[in-house]
């Protein structure tokens, strides 16, 4: 396969330097640990921040780091001390970190820190450009890069690239709290393929698009610009071989002897995390208290041991929190411990693998209560180990992992009385349902592990580049507008048929704010201007609207998506009988429905009712107008109504009217040697349906639709339509070069 390029803020290996020499060691952390166990298998290059300071013009030591980074299929971005301690230390901890797992009060807005955020995700952007092969695919890892993939997109335009993130996506509540919501989602959006552990993050993800961007999206699919991002689910997998052998290694064996010697045959509950306020690691200590406190019966009989692996304790927020767990470590011990029995063993500090196997095979309840985490692969962890299906695991519902391992004793943190039942439960449980239940979770998590996660999410993102090809190849490229000009110039009549809103002009707030400006009135008075061109506007728009805007020009209209038409200096005609009897019915629904849907309105034209809801809440407005169409489609029938939606809107009128009948006015007229036509909506969609094969049908935007081609964006439309009166001018200045002159060119063109 192509060479896979996995980025994230810090390498898996950490280098220090000890008096000139450079020592190499692993990365703690779930994704280094996750991402770390699979990567060598592929043909990959790990991209990351080695976790030392070397100075700018010390050419020698990057050089020996390089070269030693490069044996271990990594390489270095490298960061000043400043710039770690304002983007990592600052923004990425201060902000993104306790904002995404909902602890907004602790979150700082700090414009100068996000500036140095943005200057260090261009630092990684000018490190895997200088490295990056064409055909490589590239996996930008984790909060600490949300700029990096449209950076990327700016630079290899043609690139794959993935996103994922490891922590939660907040809900739009959360999120709009951020100053930088925009950028940081449109950073996002240069990824080809955005995944997350949960679906739930994945809602949250698309709520925010729509409400922030405006970027409608459908089945995990959001079309920005010319392409498409899809967002989807794979929660995170561990290496299952590598815990479930483990158990049998002889160093594991070790640990669990000695540590069985020390706690003798009391019950163990385990809680192993890094210390961090999102882990709950207090309340899981106030829980234990609780427990002792209404159970006295179980004092001295059962063991807690408390590992918190040390993390940011540079940040103040951290070293307070473990001011707090010491203090409550204390608290307990002191309150119950006896002369040869303590409640809490208390460890701050990493275990090697070894002692951590050793503690999740030797404990028989693990006390996983965060308060919200993106997964916890911990608690996956533990149940892997459990290769005689003894043990039970309390999981917090609050975590990511809690919809996978539904079997275990699921618990909201917050609530102390369930955790001290569930902790009573955990105890109690017989083997036989401890196995039944670690045998379900253990299948499923030897099934879905870290190596299926990672292939499972490079084959989506592969697959959302192929959809994203196909699509690009139905967009109007330069070759294939060249052919559309050269038709256009080469015919002797040609008939262009245009929509108006989103098609000449942006989509409105208001449709009376969508006023046409002076570019649009000029271009199509050329346009009409040319006795070779019949120009039609088709529009959903009133009658006297589109006349009072281009009736000093030569153009054709249709009105009301095809009620009325009007010929070049002739009187509108409607195209067939009509009754309004039925808005008597049907308008005060959707006043009703406009009503109860702020920000939405009715605009009544002669033989329609259109619901508009752009400006409404995008959400309320979304359920509101399914409620709505199936409403008026079982109230309308009888009544030979037709019920559309649109671009924001819900349009009521006859079932005889469309695009498609209206143009066939025109198309019929004669035999067309060229046929232009451009739209945008579903209402274009009949116009697109009812052209000839040979007709140029053009879809603004990106979404699947029966026309041929596609425009990027509303922008392109002007420039096509320029180039189309370009091309007749320049015939024109052509014809009026006088023949002498011609033929002195031609005498000094031609070679001796």
């Amino acid at each position: 396969m192509n060479r896979l390029l996995i980025v994230s803020n810090r390498l898996p290996i950490k280098i220090t330097k000890q008096k000139g020499d450079l020592s190499f060691e692993r990365t703690a952390g779930g994704l280094a640990t996750g991402v770390g166990s699979f990567y060598k298998s592929y043909n990959s290059l790990w991209i990351g921040w080695p976790a030392v300071n070397v100075r700018k013009n010390n050419l020698e030591e990057k050089n020996r780091i390089c070269a030693a980074l490069r044996e271990e299929q990594c390489h270095p971005v490298y960061l000043s001390p400043y710039d770690v301690k304002n983007y990592y230390d600052g923004f990425c901890n201060n902000t993104i970190w306790p904002l995404f797992h909902y602890f907004n009060h602790l979150t700082e807005y700090d414009n100068h820190q996000w500036k140095v955020y943005k200057k260090v995700n261009e630092a990684f952007c000018e490190t895997i450009v200088e490295v990056a092969n064409p055909d490589d695919t590239i996996w930008v890892h984790d909060y600490h890069l949300m700029l990096l993939p449209q950076m990327l997109r700016e630079h290899l335009p043609n690139a794959e690239i993935g996103f994922f993130l490891h922590i939660p996506f907040p809900s739009y509540e959360i999120f709009r709290l951020l100053p930088w919501r925009k950028e940081i989602l449109e950073g996002l959006l240069g990824a080809d393929l955005v995944g997350f552990h949960t679906y739930d993050y994945i809602r949250h993800f698309l709520s925010s698009v729509r409400r922030i961007l405006g970027y409608e999206h459908s089945l995990g699919e959001v079309v920005t610009g010319n392409r498409v991002v899809r967002a989807d689910m794979f929660p995170m997998g561990i290496d299952y071989q590598q815990f479930a052998g483990a158990v049998s290694e002889p160093a594991v064996q070790e640990e669990i002897a000695r540590a069985r010697g020390q706690y003798g045959d009391r019950k163990i509950i385990l809680s192993f995390d890094r210390l961090d306020y999102t882990k709950g690691i207090p309340l899981r200590l106030e829980a234990f208290d609780a427990f002792l406190e209404k159970k006295p019966e179980y004092r001295g009989k059962v063991s807690f041991i408390l590992v918190a692996v040390p993390s940011r304790t540079a940040i103040e927020h951290y070293q307070a929190l473990k001011q707090q767990i010491d203090e409550l470590v204390g608290r307990i011990n002191g309150k119950y411990a006896t002369t040869n029995w303590v409640p809490v063993h208390y460890f701050y500090n990493y275990l090697p693998f070894e002692a951590l196997v050793a503690n999740y095979k030797l404990a028989d309840v693990a006390l996983v209560t965060p308060i919200r985490d993106g997964m916890n692969l911990m608690a996956k962890e533990f149940v892997a180990t459990k290769t005689d299906g003894r043990g039970v695991l309390i999981l917090s519902e609050m975590a990511g992992a809690a919809p996978e391992l539904g079997e275990a004793v699921i618990v909201n943190p917050n609530d102390r009385e369930a955790v001290v039942e569930a902790i009573e439960t955990a105890l109690t449980m017989s083997e036989e349902e401890q196995t039944e239940r670690n045998r379900i979770m253990q299948k499923r998590l030897r099934r879905y592990d870290v190596t299926n996660w990672a292939g499972d999410f490079i084959n989506r993102l592969d697959d959302a580049c192929l959809h994203q090809q196909t699509r690009s190849e139905q967009l109007l490229t330069a070759q294939m507008r060249e052919r559309l000009l050269a038709d256009y110039g080469a015919a002797g009549n040609r008939l262009i048929l245009l929509d108006y809103d989103g098609t000449l002009v942006p989509f409105a707030a208001k449709p009376e704010k969508a006023v046409p400006d002076r570019a649009v009135r000029e271009e199509l008075a050329r346009l009409s201007a040319v006795p070779k061109n019949e120009v039609v506007i088709i529009s959903g728009r009133d009658r006297h609207t589109l006349e009072s805007w281009f009736g000093a020009t030569d153009v054709n209209f249709i009105a009301e998506h095809g009620v009325w038409i009007k010929e070049q200096n002739r009187d509108w005609v409607m195209q067939e009988s009509l009754s309004n009897e039925w808005k008597e019915e049907v308008l005060p629904i959707l006043e009703l429905y406009a009503d109860r849907t702020p920000g939405a309105f009715v605009e009544e034209k002669e033989y329609s009712l259109v619901w508009h809801y752009r400006k409404a809440d995008p959400v309320l407005a979304s359920l509101r107008a399914k409620e709505l169409k199936d409403h008026l489609l079982h109230l309308t029938s009888n009544l030979n109504i037709a019920v559309m939606d649109g671009h924001k809107i819900i349009e009521a009128k006859s079932a005889l009217i469309n695009k498609g009948r209206a143009a066939h006015h025109w198309i019929s007229k004669k035999p067309w040697d060229f046929i232009l036509a451009i739209g945008d909506d579903r209402t274009d969609e009949d116009l697109f349906e009812a052209l000839p094969e040979s007709a140029y049908s053009i879809k603004v935007g990106q979404s699947a639709s029966r026309a041929r081609f596609n425009l990027t964006s509303q922008r392109d439309v002007l420039p096509l339509l320029r180039s189309c009166t370009a091309c007749d001018e320049a015939r024109a200045q052509e014809k009026k070069r006088p023949e002498k002159q011609k033929e002195k060119e031609t005498v000094r063109s031609t070679p001796l």
